[in-house]
């Protein structure tokens, strides 16, 4: 076994079972016998010494690529052994935190989300075949921390629990003007214009998403109330009652955050109200995990609380409230993984085995620092003052009674996939090309 890879090994496992099998061959045990026997078979010397000096990349990168393997236990279970053993400090090595120091120093050079970027970055991971999102998400397509009061429900309650949530914050009227901006597939806009009554306008850079919250708003017959656009949130330049921006956030880039809430500002009318869901870390400044970086979310990033807050000081709004969502995405995230497993054979043949292993790593290790590491999910109520909400939160649960009524009594926007649509809906996996958006959001620029 490498020798740096060893080393390391004998000091930081202290607790659980844990057994390498080197590309020689040669198996070695770590650990106290705790918990899970895990096995861990490395198939190549270069596997070893690539894992030892840059785990956060390599770990995951060998996996992948069927450098390293999991003869028993799973990927899951191997990272949160780490976590276990390290803690929320998963750079416990001397060389480790060199790592993660230079892509902390560097970091800004991997966000300039230019709009031109940001779609290129959109593309490379929402424009996957609609048949893989089917494949894990709930029914309404959200792909976003869902909403646990409890543990033991089912993923679809819990996404139905977070867009009542969501919209219990904004102080929905009937007839108001909404924006969303990164609608995905259209479920929260869809919610908001049916239950809520709003008029609606989604912007997505993505055409696959385009594509399906368009076909949504015309099937669920609210196509006067929610419209959708391929538009860059920096080109509208109409103003609106509420802002809503659900899992986007995390996509701008700390180059951008002025600029992201310096436009939600200008699109804000002065008495409205803008609600920000996005993920966020609960330790100082970081970097993006390598990983997740290079195969996942190019150019995207995991705020702390006070990046955010220096931004939105700057933009002359009012934060009117907080609220930290702990460990709802971790359970979004095992419902997530559970479904992808369950159909992993079928992605295989969509994709192959390298994208199986990718995808897997990225569920496992998502999960993992929601579990156990310091990644939180923020609620940022927003306003030009501190007057235009009520003063105290009981207002929240009284709206959520309220638009539990009105799920009642309005329904809910069907799903996302309803069995009656035509077959020729999906084309070879992945969808047909959006009609085309000729009408710009209303008053929006053309951009």
């Amino acid at each position: 076994m490498n020798r740096l890879l060893h080393g390391f090994l004998a000091k930081f496992i202290a607790k659980g079972d844990l057994t390498i099998i080197d590309h020689t061959g040669r198996a070695e045990r770590f650990g106290d016998g705790s918990g899970q026997k895990l096995v861990v078979r490395f198939n190549s010397a270069a596997a070893e010494r690539a894992a030892a000096a840059n785990p956060a990349l390599k770990l995951g990168e060998g996996y992948m690529e069927g450098e390293i393997d999991m003869l028993e236990g799973t990927v899951f279970d191997l990272i949160m052994l780490a976590h276990a053993n390290a803690g929320r400090g998963l750079m416990p090595a001397v060389w480790m935190k060199a790592f993660e120091r230079m892509r902390i120093a560097t970091r800004r050079l991997s966000q300039i989300n230019t709009p031109l970027i940001s779609r290129g970055n959109v593309r490379r991971h929402y424009d996957l075949s609609a048949d893989l999102y089917r494949s894990f998400l709930d029914p309404d397509m959200q792909y976003s921390c869902a909403y646990f009061p409890t543990p033991d429900i089912t993923l679809a309650r819990a996404q139905l629990l977070k867009k009542r949530h969501i919209a219990a914050k904004m102080l929905l009227t009937d007839g108001m003007d909404v924006l969303d901006i990164g609608c995905g597939w259209g479920g929260m806009a869809l919610y908001l214009a049916q239950v809520a009554g709003a008029r609606v306008d989604g912007v997505t850079l993505s055409r696959e998403q385009l594509a399906v919250a368009q076909r949504r708003a015309r099937h669920d017959g609210v196509g006067g109330r929610a419209s959708f656009h391929l538009q860059d949130y920096r080109d509208i330049d109409r103003d609106y009652d509420r802002i809503v921006s659900v899992g986007m956030f995390e996509h701008v880039g700390i180059n951008h955050y002025h600029s992201f809430f310096a436009s939600a500002a200008r699109l804000l009318r002065p008495d409205g109200k803008m609600l920000l869901h996005t993920i966020g870390r609960a330790s100082p400044p970081g970097a993006t995990n390598p990983f997740l970086r290079r195969y996942i979310f190019p150019g995207g990033y995991i705020p702390a609380l006070s990046e955010v807050m220096r931004a939105v000081e700057k933009s002359g709004l009012f934060v009117t409230d907080i609220e930290i969502l702990r460990l709802h995405y971790a359970e979004t995230l095992k419902a997530w993984r559970s479904a992808f497993m369950a159909n992993r054979d079928r992605m295989k043949e969509l994709y192959d085995e390298a994208f199986c292993r990718m995808w897997e790593f990225y569920l496992a290790g998502s999960e993992a620092s929601f579990r156990e590491g310091d990644m939180v999910v923020f609620q940022l109520q927003l306003a030009h003052g501190a007057d235009e909400v009520p003063v105290t939160r009981d207002y929240i649960a009284r709206a959520e009674e309220r638009l539990a009524g009105l799920e009642a009594e309005r329904g809910l926007p069907p799903p996302a996939w309803p069995e009656d649509w035509p077959e020729n809906w999906l084309e070879g996996g992945r969808l047909a090309p959006p009609e085309p958006d000729v009408r710009p959001a209303r008053g929006a620029a053309t951009g």
